[in-house]
């Protein structure tokens, strides 16, 4: 593996090691069990592998109550000691494994399910991660991946802090990327899966503007590594267009702060042998 890929994969651990995920992890949750709903299926009998599962609150708890002997993979192990908390709390058996999107520590076809909400969209080499999403599917088991979208508002909550940061590297492609039908069609199609996409939307609401802006500030990885990397002087700048992204597309008028934030979800059907 390239110098280069090597150095995106380390910068894409450091930032998902920071913040705090735990925080930022119940307001996106609501997408994993309508993942698990949309795949169909997943309960005793089924293996399920989550790709960027953080604290295991959107897919990986939600399957193992279903019934599911469940795995959990993240880029960093961070977040593991409270997804350990949180499936104590629902009652369920996780396995937790420290895992890279684009080199994941598991044999071909080992599960019957592989999903990724938010996760996997992140790793610095897409068509690895594409690969290796499929590899460990089984044949005839299902792919199912949930990816916010360039035209959406998580897009230009993004676009509103890379603004102010360093050009990225030569060769880099946006996480976003995810989000595009087509882009997806490229990725998949070719590894033999057979793809159903839609665009659905999550309502993230805060008390006002201001608590999203804190919130983000102070628990988002990107954010709080995009903090770091701006500087404090410079910081306020970023901040101030932070809140005007937000106050544009706020859907409330009584000073609270809500809107739909859109993502596509793709369910992918890796054809048998």
């Amino acid at each position: 593996m390239s110098e280069v890929v090597d150095g995106a994969r380390e910068r894409n651990r450091a930032v998902w090691a920071s913040g705090d995920w735990d925080e930022v992890a119940p307001y996106i949750a609501v997408a994993g069990p309508r993942l698990l709903d949309r795949i169909g299926g997943v309960g005793a009998d089924v293996r399920l592998l989550d790709v960027g599962t953080g604290s295991g609150g959107s897919v990986v708890i939600p399957a193992a109550q279903r019934g599911a002997e469940v795995v959990g993979a993240d880029v960093t192990d961070a977040w593991f000691p409270a997804a350990r908390r949180r499936a104590e709390e629902a009652g369920v058996d996780v396995e937790w494994v420290v895992a890279d999107a684009v080199e994941l520590p598991f044999e071909d076809g080992s599960f019957d399910v592989v999903t990724s909400t938010f996760g996997h969209m992140f790793a610095p080499d897409q068509h690895a991660a594409a690969r290796e999403l499929v590899r460990v599917c089984r044949p005839g088991g299902t792919v199912g991946l949930c990816c916010w979208t360039a035209e959406g508002h998580s897009g230009g909550l993004f676009a509103s802090i890379g603004a102010l940061m360093l050009p990225p590297p030569e060769g880099f492609r946006p996480p976003l990327l995810w989000g595009s039908e087509p882009h997806v069609r490229e990725l998949l199609q070719p590894l033999g899966v057979t793809l159903d996409m839609r665009r659905a939307t999550l309502p993230i609401a805060f008390a006002s503007a201001e608590a999203q802006a804190a919130h983000y500030e102070a628990y988002f990885g990107p954010m709080v590594t995009a903090k770091a990397a701006i500087g404090e002087e410079r910081w306020p700048v970023a901040r101030d267009g932070i809140l005007a992204f937000l106050a544009e597309i706020n859907e409330r008028e009584d000073g609270t702060m809500a809107a739909e934030y859109e993502y596509l979800e793709t369910i992918g059907r890796r054809g048998a042998p």
